[in-house]
């Protein structure tokens, strides 16, 4: 059984070194410069010429990526139209990018109805601090817009991409991370859950694998190759990509169109095409959705809007994202007090090497771990800058910095317990049934009741097939 340790987020292992003589291996190499990697599978900082990785630059994602920055106007525009205060992550910079979130305000504002989808790829038992972040800001969207979600548990994506995980851990790493998710307190009238292997084996998945059957006949190799990197031989692995790994995208994208799920949006594909989505999710899933954008106009589909969000860093240090394959860089949803209290005490601190250098020069918030981590989850504003302004006067020690830290995550994390405990398997089945979800816009009772005669249809004529093989 593989455990938390030794399961990685992303694919492959670290190639075996090849056999150096020993005048190769005295020879000192000069460090080579690389650029940072942020993709579905890989993210790490880049390397400058001293040989010094460095923070992952998201200026350079946007550049990159194309995607348009969350400033002021918008924040103060999403203020305006929702009637809410803004999330701390907006407030802060913590979720920081975006695609056509303004056409979704204006959507919005003449109410139109629209839906969030998001997910995740269950990779071990237990999730920690990093991956609750996408989650905790698309249940403040859900509150703030009243809107239905679909959270998609990409088990099947994770057996393709591992040399290691049976289809029967992803499974289980599924059902366990769905009440992990339920636990951060979504709205099940409002809400479906649903893991690949279960719900496109079942008899719902007819609209979505249409649609997926749509997305791949329009996407190539090529394309594949260049939005994700992929090659002929793996640069981790040294071996090829398997062909569930190219196909695996239209997948993805398929949950990003409304007609993918009659049951919850109705059976007209011609009106239910119009209803638009919105993605909140980490930059580094950025790519999947840039090839679901090229392509929904070609099906007459609406582009989905995506919302992203930077990483939780490692405990190490800010070069790289929090990461459940390495369980000295994570605050794990189940770790302790005590577990916790030892992590932060060992994470990288931005004071100085002296408590005189700290007073004359003071810390350094911005790669400072635990200062970081109360960016994220310290909800007082106030506090939180009494704790920047102290920290880099050099009046707050890294003791202190570390001891507010931890307090906070354990907070949570008790908080988390606390509902985690609450969530049986009776709650994560209604969760992940399908059915109808409760929210303004919904399918006329007439839809609704032709939508449930189709699935009787269905359902009957599988029994039928069943008495038949008897």
């Amino acid at each position: 059984m593989a455990t938390v340790a030794e399961v990685p987020d992303e694919p492959g292992q670290a190639p075996a070194l090849t056999t150096l003589s020993l005048a190769e291996a005295s020879q000192k190499q000069e460090p080579t410069p690389k650029e940072q990697i942020v993709t579905p599978f890989d993210v790490s900082g880049g390397v400058d010429e001293q040989g010094k990785v460095k923070a992952i630059d998201y200026d350079k994602l946007i550049d990159t990526f194309g995607s348009q920055r969350i400033d002021q106007a918008l924040l103060q525009r999403f203020e305006k139209v929702t009637g809410h205060k803004a999330h701390r992550l907006l407030r802060r910079g913590m979720v920081f990018s975006h695609r056509d979130l303004n056409l979704i305000l204006d959507k919005y504002e003449k109410g139109i109805p629209f839906f969030l989808y998001t997910g995740r790829g269950p990779s071990s038992d237990s999730m920690h601090v990093g991956h609750t972040i996408p989650f905790e800001f698309t249940k403040y969207l859900q509150d703030v817009f009243n809107v239905p979600l679909i959270i998609m548990l990409t088990d099947d994506e994770k057996f393709f991409h591992s040399q290691k995980l049976t289809l029967k851990e992803t499974r289980r790493f599924a059902i366990q991370n769905a009440m992990d998710i339920i636990a951060v307190g979504f709205d099940v009238k409002k809400t479906f859950i649903f893991a690949d292997t279960e719900f496109l084996d079942g008899g719902h998945a007819a609209a979505f694998n249409n649609n997926v059957r749509e997305l791949g006949k329009r996407t190539t190799n090529n394309q594949i190759k260049g939005t994700f990197g992929f090659n002929d031989r793996h640069a981790c692995l040294l071996l090829s990509n398997n062909i569930a790994e190219f196909a695996f995208p239209a997948m993805q994208s398929a949950a990003g169109f409304a007609t993918s799920f009659p049951f919850v949006f109705g059976p007209d594909p011609k009106k239910v095409s119009k209803i638009p989505c919105l993605i909140p999710c980490a930059i580094d899933q950025d790519p999947y959705f840039r090839q679901c954008r090229d392509i929904a106009p070609r099906l007459g589909y609406l582009k989905p809007a995506i919302i992203h969000a930077v990483f939780l860093p490692s405990l190490k240090g800010s070069e790289s994202k929090m990461s459940a394959s390495d369980a000295d860089s994570s605050i794990f949803l189940n770790d302790t007090n005590n577990q916790i209290k030892k992590k932060v005490g060992k994470a990288f601190s931005g004071g100085q090497d002296t408590r005189e250098l700290h007073k004359e020069l003071g810390g350094r918030t911005k790669v400072d771990v635990p200062f970081n981590y109360l960016t994220f989850f310290m909800e007082d504003d106030e506090e939180l800058e009494r704790l920047r302004a102290g920290y880099e006067k050099g009046e707050i020690e890294s003791g202190e910095m570390k001891a507010a830290c931890t307090k906070e995550l354990q907070a949570y994390v008790a908080g988390f317990r606390d509902r985690r405990a609450k969530v049986t398997d009776a709650i994560r089945e209604e969760f992940m049934r399908p059915r109808e979800l409760t929210f303004k816009g919904m399918p006329s009772e007439g839809e609704r009741a032709a939508t449930k005669e189709k699935r009787i249809k269905l359902l009957e004529a599988e029994l039928a097939r069943l008495r038949e093989e008897t």
